[in-house]
């Protein structure tokens, strides 16, 4: 089947998905958690067939950490889909309910966007995470995962498929794309597709961005920051420095560049080097940093860069303003931490980060949509319209306007005897 025809499919699929109950939803992702539970030993060979051909390509050891999907993932995946099932359907909430006059009811109510179009790197638990969300919120949704997962993405798109089909689910609402050429066939298919959501480098969203006219929701780089402040705990610094850095990492929300600040830098930077040493981070610094610790000296292109390994550059800041114009400067507005005990510090660096997440006193690794309570995430979305930080299902949300009357007609409200609207907030909700 082209990509045209299975575009068109899902469109009518995301129509009669739309419309699908909360309670039908939720069957449909308890049968999609009970079948990956019940079929781990083929998707770990799955898994192990991509590894192999992956290793045996030299894919680098960032992408081979996000390829690998053993047990414990499978796990995670099933506990994601058990918090998204526990979620409240988002769909046909009722946002606000404006009395236009008596009688005349304006109801803004959430809604599914459509279908979905989405791009992946080579982790295949975001196959499952991307996909459940979709079901859970109404849409049908295209993916194309990368190449190197193609045995993975595919049992994990047959299992989702035929589990929730099985609960009910109109057929057509999941399809796993695997040619190249189908990427660059979606993005002329504005008909059919409504959003689409890139996830991968720089170069590759914005070639989304300048060849569709589909909006486009996405992050590239994560390149996250820790500040530590004048003012901060020591040992809380230590501790959450380590976390950003090297608690996963292989993910867009690991931190990648520390800014310390001149005051506290002799004090805090031999305890923080001997904790990073401990996990096997290598260390660039600015010229300062390196008169205080044993560091590869830091160049301009490691500020902008996004390791994905276990390397950090360190940059002794004279102040928070020129931390935060550091941020500013070299971030990719994704997450950015503060570690401060001065709580004005830490409410002016979250004023002024201009970045989707911005966090106190808390870990880097804590932007994730699971985490927040979401459910799950699409991606981290850096724009600045719809949807920031990470997507879930509120994300894949728009609203329709519902306006329910009486045999209004406009022509009453105008001329000499017009009556007038009252605009009053009421507390109702649409149907109710």
């Amino acid at each position: 089947m082209d990509i045209q025809t299975t575009a068109k499919n899902a469109k009518q699929s995301s129509i009669q998905l739309a419309g699908i109950s909360g309670d039908l939803k939720n069957r449909a992702l308890e049968a999609v958690a009970r079948s990956l539970d019940e079929n781990r030993s083929g998707i770990m060979a799955a898994n192990m067939a991509d590894l192999e051909r992956a290793q045996k390509e030299n894919l680098a050891a960032p992408l081979l950490k996000r390829l690998k999907f053993d047990d414990a993932k499978i796990d995670e995946a099933i506990s994601g889909l058990k918090s998204l099932t526990a979620l409240p359907d988002p769909v046909g909430v009722t946002h606000s309910a404006i009395e236009l006059d008596s009688g005349l009811e304006l109801f803004k109510v959430a809604c599914p966007i459509g279908v979905i179009g989405i791009v992946f790197e080579s982790r295949p638990d975001a196959l499952v995470q991307i996909s459940c969300l979709c079901l859970k919120s109404g849409n049908a949704v295209l993916m194309k995962g990368g190449s190197e997962a193609a045995h993975t993405n595919r049992i994990l798109a047959d299992l989702i498929n035929q589990a929730s089909i099985s609960a009910g689910i109109p057929d057509g609402w999941l399809t796993l794309l695997e040619a190249r050429s189908d990427v660059t066939a979606m993005l002329s298919l504005d008909d059919h597709i409504d959003l689409i959501i890139p996830r991968g480098s720089n170069e590759f969203v914005k070639y989304i961005m300048d060849n569709t006219n589909i909006p486009v929701l996405g992050h590239a780089d994560g390149i996250c920051h820790v500040y530590i402040d004048r003012k901060a705990d020591i040992e809380m610094a230590v501790k959450i420095a380590v976390d950003s850095k090297t608690q996963y990492v292989a993910v867009c929300n690991a931190a990648e560049t520390l800014l310390v600040h001149k005051d506290i830098a002799a004090a805090l930077l031999p305890r923080l080097k001997a904790a990073l040493d401990e996990k096997g981070v290598e260390i660039r610094g600015c010229e300062a940093t390196g008169k205080i610790i044993d560091a590869k000296p830091a160049t301009e292109d490691d500020w902008r860069t996004e390791y994905l390994d276990l390397i950090i550059s360190i940059k002794i800041a004279d102040s928070l303003d020129a931390a935060i114009e550091h941020i500013n400067r070299y971030g990719s507005g994704h997450t950015d931490v503060i570690v401060t005990s001065d709580a004005s510090n830490g409410v002016k660096f979250m004023d002024f980060v201009d970045s989707a997440c911005v966090f106190l006193n808390a870990s880097s690794r804590f932007s994730d949509g699971f985490r927040f309570g979401l459910g799950a995430e699409v991606g981290i979305s850096t724009s600045k319209i719809h949807a920031r930080g990470p997507v879930g299902l509120e994300g894949l949300l728009i609203y329709k306007w519902r306006l329910v009357g009486n045999g209004h007609i406009v022509a009453d409200y105008s001329g000499k005897n017009a009556r007038t609207y009252t605009h009053r907030q009421i507390k109702k909700r649409f149907g109710v």
